[in-house]
């Protein structure tokens, strides 16, 4: 078979790939649009069946979901679910780092039992562990508090980012460590300026898929919060009921609530494929 042959066949093979990736990503790409387009509908339109492509556009569900008709403001769950997954997310670096460090540059014996007990606690159910961590909160007085929440995605989220970091930094070349530790530097020095810079790709995607994870969370921030610890998934179903029409309204909410995780995605995006093909290569 001649060159232009081989050459002509991989064309059209990496053509027939790259169709069928665009079908798949204008299928997933369809629910998120046709929420977006919903979100802007009147609700006597949302509810139409079959559904009205060409209904007039209004912004009424967005104005009822940040509370201008009167109704409860979403600022502070909004908020609420930043501080969470935020504070979450860099608790869980200042520990997941050092803790990979360990197992992938400096492993101890039998790393790979200590990396599987990691990922036996996401085994649980997580149901399983709701009425002991409600009664702990229950008596040490911490329901409808932030900081709870807090502490319950960082245990969460830990087992995963060792897991991930620790592929990350088993690529960090030793030669570079050790020329490090005759120059003198110390391990919090070799850590913050060696290593970190090194792996910034698979931090990222780390840090990336941990606030997705702490922001989506429903179950514990359902029944461990009230009113002050509310977070935007708690608020966004306080908008379904079971009389009335509220398609339009609940469209808008989960676009606005998606807003945060989608930007923090599109701003890391080459970091996060980096990152992960990173560790796929190993």
């Amino acid at each position: 078979m001649s060159s232009i042959a081989v050459r002509v066949r991989a064309r059209r093979k990496g053509a027939g790939l790259g169709l069928v990736a665009w079908l798949l990503g204008i299928v997933f790409f369809l629910p998120i649009a046709w929420m977006a387009l919903t979100s802007f509908h009147s609700e006597t339109d949302a509810a139409t069946n079959p559904p009205s492509f060409g209904a007039a556009l209004t912004l009424s569900g967005y104005r009822e979901f940040f509370g201008t008709g009167g109704g409860a403001s979403p600022w502070p769950a909004l908020v609420n679910s930043l501080v969470a997954s935020v504070a979450s997310t860099l608790f869980v670096l200042l520990l997941a780092f050092p803790a990979a460090y360990a197992l992938s540059i400096r492993p101890v014996k039998k790393w790979t039992d200590v990396l599987f007990f990691f990922l036996s606690t996401k085994m649980l159910p997580v149901v399983a562990g709701l009425l002991p961590i409600y009664l702990f909160a229950k008596n040490a007085g911490m329901l409808d508090n932030i900081w709870l929440l807090v502490i319950l995605y960082t245990s969460m989220n830990l087992p995963i980012a060792v897991w991930m970091m620790q592929s990350f930094l088993a690529e960090v070349p030793v030669a570079v460590i050790e020329a490090a530790q005759i120059d003198g530097a110390r391990l919090p020095t070799i850590l913050a300026r060696v290593v970190a810079p090194i792996a910034l790709p698979g931090i990222a995607a780390t840090s990336l898929i941990c606030f997705i994870f702490s922001w989506n969370e429903l179950l514990f921030a359902r029944v461990l919060t009230g009113v002050v610890a509310e977070t935007a998934p708690v608020f966004l179903t306080g908008f379904i009921t079971s009389q009335g029409l509220f398609l339009a309204k609940v469209c808008a909410a989960s676009l606005v609530v998606s807003l945060p995780v989608l930007a923090a995605g599109f701003a890391a995006q080459d970091k996060l494929v980096q990152g992960l093909s990173l560790g796929a290569v190993k």
